[in-house]
């Protein structure tokens, strides 16, 4: 599916009287709300950073990229804005956005330490081959991320942890690292 397919099944969610799972799960749908408001922010106040930019601009053959995700994913929601405003800038750039837990399951050809960490960027060539992938989160914050696990932290104690990363962040590290993948491409 494009990007708009992709925020037309957020919509879909956030206006469905009669959740479909997992959405009926309270929690579930709680964190869609935030992550819709989140991307959205991104989406309008984020700004590219001149290094992913250029090595966007760079790109002079034909890219495929999949980006693995769910709506209810908080790492997708401050990840995947620059992804989509960086795909935007090379029109030799096409994005196909696809759901974590619907075919084809893609995810589980791009497991992170056995899971199915999302979200996912698959870069591929125009033949399909990979060239790079990327995800589910920035190196520190998954540094950050595999501390509190170790630490046996609880889920809130890990998504406020988290959040705050990203907030102070400002969506630096995504597009460094972004930046960087792309150009070894």
């Amino acid at each position: 599916m494009d990007f708009q397919s992709y925020l037309d099944i957020f919509g879909r969610i956030l206006n469905n009287t009669v959740p479909q799972a997992p959405y009926d799960n309270a929690a579930y749908l709680d964190y869609t709300k935030l992550n819709w408001s989140r991307m959205n922010r991104w989406l309008k106040k984020g700004e590219l950073s001149e290094q992913l930019m250029d090595a966007v601009k760079k790109i002079s053959q034909p890219q495929q990229w999949t980006v693995i995700t769910e709506p209810w994913c908080g790492d997708a929601a401050h990840s995947i804005p620059f992804i989509q405003l960086a795909a935007q800038q090379n029109p030799l750039i096409s994005v196909v956005y696809e759901l974590r837990d619907s075919e084809p399951f893609r995810i589980n050809e791009y497991l992170t330490k056995g899971s199915k960490s999302i979200p996912k960027l698959i870069i591929r060539d125009a033949e399909g081959n990979d060239l790079a992938t990327w995800g589910p989160r920035p190196v520190e914050c998954q540094k950050l991320f595999d501390q509190l696990k170790a630490d046996e932290a609880d889920f809130e104690t890990q998504k406020i942890a988290l959040q705050n990363w990203y907030n102070a962040d400002k969506g630096q590290s995504v597009q460094q690292e972004l930046g960087d993948l792309i150009a070894r491409t």
